[in-house]
């Protein structure tokens, strides 16, 4: 039996899950929750209802999972919990410097529940966490570097668009040369996070909005943008939708480390992602997989990529990894 899978939360990343539900056999779309009106709403999946967040709150629909596509800036903390007490829930909450209390949190309500709670699903966090923890157990003795970009941040462009007098923005992080290079030649540099990335935001204000304080907003945003060079750029709704309607990304993790004096070895892992939200959503539901599997075997609280083993995530039995992966 498919494992019946909810969104919450129409958006781009909500659009990416639905894809990616399409593309996984043994999953189905249950249901698209969202704070529109339900009847306003028009989804890609035919069949499928479109209901309202309020129907969640009885805890009697038939998800084995709950995908929760909001912003990590104010709907993630209070949503995530608040639906974990409910169902198996996953989200894609990704302010690093607040992970520690979102994930006690999330992890205090499932428990109570005895339901799962996955959270920080995605590349960063996600994919790139786990390939940051593989090259730190192999090598101990080295440093590991993160670059994002050149690529569009949702969760940043989110935190932007929520200031006051923005009308829309894209936000995008690019790595600086330089810093790249040292670490790629192994170099093992000390960078600051203002040495490795720059952002650029490209931002639609209302009429009349003051652009020097929502320049200032920008800039001094902390966890987003305050300790890095930040360049705004005040557009209109024509350029933007001529100039900025993808939504690419992607990035490296490295790591630089010695295993005897004088041998120095570099790990690195890439993505090159023509679209952010869709790969984030297919990382949402291998995981949405292999919370209902967790779930089933009787586990619960919160977890990250950290605490599920590999297996857990693919449609493929054991004998066929054993075979084909190992």
């Amino acid at each position: 039996m498919s494992i019946q899978i909810g969104i919450l939360g129409y958006g781009n990343l909500g659009r990416g899950v639905e894809a990616a539900i399409k593309m996984n056999s043994d999953t189905e779309l249950a249901a698209v929750y969202t704070r529109r009106a339900p009847e306003a709403l028009t989804i890609a999946t035919e069949g499928v209802p479109v209901k309202s967040i309020a129907d969640l709150e009885s805890g009697n629909e038939a998800l084995d999972v709950l995908i929760i596509c909001g912003g990590s800036a104010t709907d993630l903390p209070t949503m995530t919990p608040k639906f974990a007490a409910l169902y198996n829930v996953i989200d894609s909450f990704d302010t690093h410097a607040n992970i520690p209390v979102h994930f006690a949190n999330v992890d205090a309500a499932a428990k109570a529940a005895g339901k799962v709670g996955v959270i920080s699903c995605g590349w960063d966090p996600g994919m790139f966490s786990l390939n940051r923890l593989y090259a730190s157990a192999v090598l101990p003795n080295g440093n590991d570097y993160t670059f994002w970009g050149k690529g569009v941040s949702q969760g940043h462009s989110d935190a932007v668009r929520r200031i006051d007098g923005v009308l829309d923005c894209r936000q995008y992080t690019i790595p600086v040369p330089a810093a790249l290079e040292r670490v790629r030649n192994g170099e093992n540099p000390t960078l600051t996070t203002r040495e490795k990335h720059t952002r650029e935001c490209f931002v639609v204000a209302a009429d009349g909005a003051d652009l020097a304080r929502i320049e200032n907003e920008i800039k001094t945003m902390p966890n987003y943008f305050a300790d890095y060079d930040t360049t705004v750029h005040f557009i209109t709704a024509e350029e933007m939708a001529r100039d900025h309607s993808g939504l690419p990304h992607g990035g490296s993790v490295l790591y630089s480390g010695t295993t005897s004096d004088g041998t120095k070895h570099v790990i690195e892992y890439s993505l090159k992602l023509d679209s952010n939200p869709e790969f984030t959503g297919s990382v949402l539901v291998a995981y949405a997989r292999a919370a209902a599997r967790l779930n089933a075997e009787g586990k619960s609280g919160a977890m990250t990529v950290f605490d599920i083993a590999p297996a857990y995530l693919s449609a493929k039995s054991g004998e066929e990894l054993r075979a084909h992966c190992l």
